[in-house]
């Protein structure tokens, strides 16, 4: 009865085309629109680490107390960065599982060879225990050990499109870099690895990652330059950055377990509770432990008016949608009279209701595919708008085209519900009388 049924629906498309285009249209509009902005937003509010989200947490402690400092704050008060003094002593106490203090700094890179001239880049100062904790897959070698960072050594992690422009792809492990005139060697090279949102440091959420990583301490040591940095009080050179009151450090551990994560909180509030009865702080000082999810939210990575943006496109997808019912529901009257004849010659409501439906799914089904093809060209002018950084979030995948076709055809289904039961009551004598 399927087959039979598909080949009546699609007899009942062909017979008033124009208004099946027209419903095509209306639902392959709505699908458009809506599938844009959701495959913008899921790819904004998308996890960037699923597997380990939960267990990697962002520490904050109130450095400032009721005054605040010199720079803003979050909405709770609270800065997202630590101070030098505070971040030192928590990677000394080693109270989590892991953990790794980092900042970005930037970078000349020279060469010997004269085919390559002198650069900027960015670079990342960090621990050890970064590479581990985030999952940063390798192509060569490996991390720095924890003993490198208290030796101070001069060794580098390196992106592999930096090795494909230095090295031509090679392994280059073993090998020396030149980073502000000093010489560095590389022991591991990164293989691709693009978090976005970039959450371990928000202040390019959506930029990629640097092309070298390097030991805290020796970016300190050598005093390499960082970025944002908040301070209690204003004309703050390099040492009282260091060893003042200025937060600039940010600071990620992995807590494995529920009762890891409880008690590293009481041990951050043990932390500032000691450095308030040691007179550096003369507040109670506040703290919070945010994993990545939690993070995210606190910083607004997903604005609100991203979210507003895809409420505003499934209500026009809804109105489309009405439109859709209404003009299925024209189309279906105007061939009342060839379901009376159906229903005379022994149809049953049941039959004329499942066919009738099916006609809907199949129009659905194609308002999908040209929704499909109006999301691509959607995505596509975006793509001209932003930054490269952010298109590669703007892309429909697999999950993407299979919630067209199913929502479409179920919106269509839903939608052609009604213009179908009203077909399905009529009354076949009222029909035939003006045949």
């Amino acid at each position: 009865m399927f087959g039979y049924y598909t080949t009546l629906a699609i007899r009942g498309l062909r017979s008033q085309v124009a208004l099946t285009l027209l419903i095509i249209a209306a639902v392959g509009v709505g699908i458009g629109a809506s599938m844009t902005t959701l495959t913008v937003y899921r790819g904004m509010a998308a996890d960037p680490i699923p597997h380990k989200s939960a267990r990697l947490f962002r520490p904050q402690i109130d450095n400032f107390g009721p005054a605040g400092g010199m720079g803003p704050a979050g909405e709770d008060g609270l800065q997202d960065r630590l101070t030098y003094t505070d971040a030192i002593a928590l990677l000394q106490a080693h109270a989590a599982f892991r953990q790794a203090a980092m900042y970005a700094t930037g970078l000349v890179i020279t060469s010997a060879d004269p085919g390559h001239r002198p650069f900027d880049t960015y670079g990342r100062a960090t621990s050890a225990d970064f590479f581990a904790m985030f999952a940063v897959p390798f192509l060569y070698g490996t991390a720095w050990t924890t003993r490198d960072d208290s030796d101070h050594a001069r060794v580098i992690v390196i992106t592999r499109d930096l090795n494909d422009r230095f090295f031509g792809g090679a392994n280059s492990v073993g090998k020396a870099m030149t980073m502000n005139g000093e010489d560095y060697r590389i022991v591991g090279v990164l293989d691709r690895w693009q978090p976005l949102p970039r959450f371990y440091d928000l202040d390019a959420s959506f930029g990629r990652p640097e092309d070298v990583f390097l030991p805290f301490t020796v970016a300190v040591e050598h005093k390499m330059q960082f970025g944002n940095v908040n301070c209690k009080k204003a004309g703050a050179g390099w040492d009282d950055m260091v060893r003042g009151e200025c937060v600039w450090v940010h600071f990620w551990v992995e807590l494995p377990t529920d009762a890891a994560a409880a008690a590293y909180r009481r041990f951050l509030d043990s932390y500032a509770d000691e450095q308030r009865r040691s007179g550096r702080f003369q507040w109670q000082a506040r703290t919070r432990l945010r994993n990545v999810r939690e993070w995210l939210d606190y910083h607004h990575v997903v604005s609100t008016e991203a979210r507003i943006l895809v409420t505003v496109s499934f209500s026009f997808l809804f109105i489309c949608l009405l439109n859709a019912a209404g003009l299925m529901l024209a189309k279906l009257v105007g061939r009342a009279p060839d379901i009376s004849v159906r229903r005379a010659l022994g149809a049953s409501r049941r039959a004329i209701f499942a066919q009738c439906l099916l006609e809907a799914g199949l129009v659905g089904l194609a308002g999908g595919l040209l929704g499909l093809i109006l999301t691509g060209l959607g995505l596509s002018g975006l793509h001209a708008l932003v930054s490269d950084d952010v298109r590669v979030l703007l892309h429909l995948d697999a999950l993407d085209v299979g919630i067209a076709l199913v929502l479409a055809m179920l919106a269509t289904i839903v939608a052609g519900v009604y213009p179908t039961w009203r077909t399905a009551r009529l009354q076949p004598a009222s029909q035939l009388k003006t045949l």
